[in-house]
């Protein structure tokens, strides 16, 4: 353990004066002065108003049906990484989707990004960084697929470095150090200069060798162009009661209640040396379903509330874009529904108005503390913790006033007739104006 933390600590400081005597380590340190030198010289990096564009949703949400004008990026979801270090995973479909995507990017001046990694593609991030061998390998593997489809960027989104995602990640102690060479060695290749490399990243900062967070995530910031924060997931079906899904601020509710938000995720990373210019706050268009008798949802005054006891063995299906529950995932278990509601779902399944407010015989209630909507059918006992107009407004207020680089929307299909977007862009319109190139 003692020899992991060294290690690590030596990678997160400017390269000792101690560490310099190796003929390693001044090789290190020359390449990571070039890379300073090399990012310094590049321009601010624009606003960033993006979302994710899921292939495996195409049929229902094609590419023609994007509002292409507002948005500064999209990212294609997803690649994944393979057990060969020299490729990177793309299905048949995604080979033919892929030159559709970036064709109608570069059509309408959005910006490209390919996501590699996710739930169940990050399996083999791990050894894929592990050496300098396969550091090298990746990179060129990377830049053959920013070459081949001509894109603007790579968005790395590995769930998680230190720690198991799925269930059957490769993981090591040294994940996170590992990382951080690798990105370093990708914006040493030829043609990565002007690259845009992210991250999706935890409201926590990356593990360390204990599994805890780091304490300095600095040197991360040099290699990348920004993070984006997953802030999504922070309560669920797996969680002891219904919880606001994407919170927006936490730390009014009891302690006991604080699992996370986009407050304090950013305050964890500025803490720990991300500059909040680097920072992309994710968004969800969708919610998560749970089944709640009528006994627990209201309180005394027959209001719903949001942190409720809830019916693990009755979990609500979502809408048609729910998990199967057919076949198995990447790692072999079988595949379950998450009664997930994209924005969009929530319509069709009648809680919601076409114009996105709680439909007849449906309770609303909205949670200031975290800047969340509830719904709930009392015929049904379903209640649903999701995104609004709203909480997006709220959202977009907070990362124009912290100073946060932009939005990144999980998914582009999830919305209805840009509900969710034109809110989130209304409240950042002085910003975008000014800050897009």
């Amino acid at each position: 353990m003692r020899a992991f933390v060294v290690l690590y600590i030596f990678l997160f400081t400017h390269l000792s004066q101690a560490a310099s005597s190796s003929p390693s380590a001044s090789h290190s340190k020359r390449s990571h002065s070039l890379l300073s030198r090399e990012l310094s010289s590049r321009a601010p990096a624009p606003f960033v108003a993006s979302a994710w564009y899921s292939s495996w949703h195409s049929n229902d949400f094609p590419l023609s049906a994007v509002s292409w004008s507002k948005y500064t990026s999209l990212t294609y979801a997803l690649a994944t990484t393979t057990k060969d270090v020299h490729t990177i995973g793309l299905t048949a479909s995604d080979k033919q989707l892929l030159p559709q995507f970036v064709q109608a990017c570069k059509k309408n001046g959005v910006r490209a990004i390919l996501s590699i990694g996710g739930w169940g593609g990050s399996r083999y991030f791990s050894t894929a960084v592990a050496t300098a061998a396969n550091r090298d390998a990746f990179a060129k593997a990377v830049m053959g697929v920013v070459s081949q489809y001509q894109l603007d960027g790579i968005e790395f989104d590995w769930e998680y470095p230190g720690l198991q995602g799925i269930g059957c990640n490769k993981v090591s102690k040294t994940d996170t150090a590992n990382f951080l060479l690798f990105l370093q060695t990708l914006r040493l290749q030829t043609g990565a200069k002007n690259l845009i490399i992210s991250a999706a990243v935890t409201p926590k900062p990356f593990a360390g060798p204990d599994g805890n967070p780091v304490s300095d995530v600095s040197v991360f910031a040099e290699a990348l162009n920004y993070i984006t924060i997953m802030n999504y997931e922070n309560w669920g079906p797996w969680s002891p009661l219904v919880g606001p899904n994407s919170a927006l601020d936490d730390s009014c509710a009891p302690s006991q209640l604080q699992r996370g938000s986009a407050k304090s995720a950013v305050k964890a990373w500025t803490a720990a040396g991300m500059p909040a210019k680097q920072i992309v706050l994710g968004v969800a268009a969708y919610g998560h379903s749970y089944f709640v008798t009528q006994s627990n949802a209201y309180n005394a005054s027959h209001q719903i509330h949001p942190y409720v006891p809830f019916d693990k063995s009755k979990q609500p299906t979502g809408d048609k874009w729910d998990s199967t529950p057919v076949g198995v995932d990447a790692c072999g278990h079988k595949n379950v529904r998450g009664g997930l509601f994209d924005f969009w779902g929530l319509i069709d399944a009648g809680f919601l108005n076409a114009d996105g407010t709680a439909a007849s015989g449906i309770n609303y209630d909205f949670d200031t503390c975290s800047q969340t909507p509830f719904v709930y059918n009392p015929k049904t006992e379903v209640m649903v913790s999701y995104d609004d107009a709203h909480s997006f407004a709220a959202k977009g207020e907070y990362i124009k006033t912290a100073g946060l680089l932009g939005f990144g929307m999980w998914e582009a299909g999830g919305d209805s007739h840009d509900i969710l977007l034109d809110s989130i862009r209304s409240a950042l319109d002085n910003v975008i104006s000014v800050r897009v190139d």
